[in-house]
């Protein structure tokens, strides 16, 4: 045994001293790059990649997690400041399995499962009613985190005291509701409906206005009660106010963004609204052909008459000046002839009768401004504007707020009026906040790393089998040349001697004097 190692060491170093210094070198940093790459996967496959179990516990719910993991020999690493706890990653679904079942985390509150693992007889009135109550709380906040934005929510309930004596009104329940929202989530006023309406549902005699929800912020939310968007109440005017203020800055910061940048444009709209209602009722009456104001004729009577004959003398009785007076005037008669003729006309035409009863929008826009800021295309240099650009601007500015104002307040809005409603300032925006963008890989770094050293040290190594691949053959081709040069001379032998066993067998005198003059020679 210890022979044949020493051969193979003899024969390495043989092999080792035969070699270039530039095969030796080499030959080493091969091996320095596959042991370095080996290393570094033994270490990183070795590496126990760590994830969240639970987070934004109490201190009391994590030393009880910890002394449960203690207990099972499982590492962990305590994190956010004592709030949070990391295991092994491919653990965390079983732990959170076994935990559950042994009632981790501890979060100190009672639900409905609580009677039916506890009941007993000894319980009084008073200590189910509370617990009762503490269940109910447990449960509707349980519900609420459910909601998208809500990460907590701590849910206060007082019920009425039953009366003693029966009463025509009943008692009302009221809740204090305090959501955990996450940053910067806005909620929207169906959300906040659905919100006091899962309050009230789930507890009886609990009106919507006895509730009470606010956020973490103190961040009071309200419901809209009348929900007819009338606009009768001052929230509501500032809500619409604000809605007209805020679509019209987005379709302006849109519109601009597309086409300055949409970190180059700051865009500012104030509105003023008219929020008068009115209803009336209109009773119009219109003709149906209004270019000649007439109508349609329904019906006509037409009377012609004509009268031609003499005029008669005069005669009759004799005309009383006065009652007392002798009748001695008689009545002058016509002399002569005469024409008589008479045309009556009598049209009925019909007309448009238009009733209308009118409610009026419960907003107008009575007014608007809009400001605007453009950072030129060298910050620092306003010159670099062109003044045509800015006219471009101040004239589809104009014509937002044109069609927006309300007809009956734009009548007398002229050019030099728009023109101070709207405001276009070009100057560097020194408050821009920039956010720096995180390039994220689904492969961490460091595959590549090894990767790449595996792929160096397997072209190195096929370089060199390659190349000794190359030598063995270069050896062989020697090797195989001699061996036909010694056939070659082995053949010609060969062949000389037949030549001289035939000549002897067939002229055996030449081979004589052959045979004669080689001795000579010699």
């Amino acid at each position: 045994m210890n022979e044949n190692i020493k051969q193979q060491l003899a024969r390495i170093k043989e092999y080792w001293s035969t070699r270039s210094r530039k095969q030796k070198v080499v030959g080493i940093s091969a091996l320095a790059f596959f042991a370095l790459a080996l290393s570094l996967l033994v270490f990183f496959a070795g590496r126990t990649t760590m994830a969240p179990l639970y987070s934004e516990l109490s201190p009391s719910e994590i030393g009880a997690v910890k002394e449960n993991l203690d207990g099972r020999g499982i590492a962990y690493e305590i994190t956010e400041g004592g709030t949070g706890i990391l295991v092994p990653e491919e653990a965390v679904d079983n732990l959170k399995v076994d935990l559950a079942a042994e009632g981790l985390p501890q979060s100190g509150t009672i639900d409905y499962s609580f009677f039916s693992q506890n009941a007993g007889f000894g319980m009084t009135d008073n200590e189910f009613n509370v617990l009762k109550l503490d269940a109910m709380q447990t449960e509707l906040g349980g519900l609420i985190t459910g909601i998208d934005g809500v990460k907590d929510a701590n849910v206060m309930i007082n019920l009425p005291q039953e009366a003693i004596f029966a009463t025509d009104e009943a008692e009302q329940a009221s809740a204090s509701v305090v959501l955990n929202t996450e940053v910067g989530y806005q909620f929207d006023e169906k959300q906040i409906k659905s919100l006091y309406h899962l309050v009230s549902k789930s507890v009886p005699n609990l009106p919507v206005e006895n509730i009470v929800i606010m956020n973490q912020n103190f961040e009071y939310f309200e419901m809209n009660n009348s929900g007819t968007g009338s606009g009768d109440s001052f929230e509501q005017q500032m809500a619409v106010k604000k809605q007209i203020e805020r679509d019209v800055q987005r379709q302006v910061q849109s519109m601009l963004g597309t086409l300055m940048g949409a970190d180059k444009v700051v865009a500012t709209v104030t509105a003023d609204i008219d929020f008068t209602q009115e209803n009336r009722e209109e009773n119009l009456v219109e003709p149906v052909d209004e270019e000649n104001m007439e109508g349609i004729q329904i019906s006509a009577q037409r009377i012609t008459e004509t009268y031609t004959g003499d005029a008669a003398g005069a005669g009759g009785i004799p005309q009383a000046e006065d009652a007392g007076d002798t009748a001695t005037t008689y009545l002058e008669g016509a002399s002569g002839t005469g024409d008589y003729e008479r045309t009556e006309e009598t049209l009925n035409n019909e007309v448009n009768r238009i009733r209308r009863e009118i409610t009026e929008s419960p907003y107008k826009i009575r007014d608007l401004g809009i400001q605007v800021m453009v950072e030129p295309p060298t910050p620092d240099d306003p010159n670099t504007m062109p003044d045509q650009s800015v006219e471009d601007i101040q004239q589809l500015l104009g014509n937002i707020v044109r069609t927006s104002i309300d007809e009956s307040y734009n009548a007398e809005l002229t050019d030099q009026a728009l023109e101070e409603k709207i405001t276009v300032s070009v100057q560097e925006l020194n408050g821009k906040v920039t956010f720096e963008e995180e390039q994220t890989s689904s492969i961490p770094w460091w595959v590549y790393l090894i990767g790449g050293i595996l792929l160096v040290v397997i072209g190195v190594l096929i370089f060199m089998m390659v190349r000794k691949r190359r030598e063995e053959e270069d050896d062989e081709d020697e090797f195989i040349e001699e061996e036909e040069e010694e056939v070659f001379v082995e053949t010609e032998v060969n062949a000389r001697r037949k030549q001289l066993e035939n000549m002897a067998k067939e002229k055996p005198e030449e081979f004589a004097k052959l045979l004669r003059t080689w001795l000579s020679e010699e």
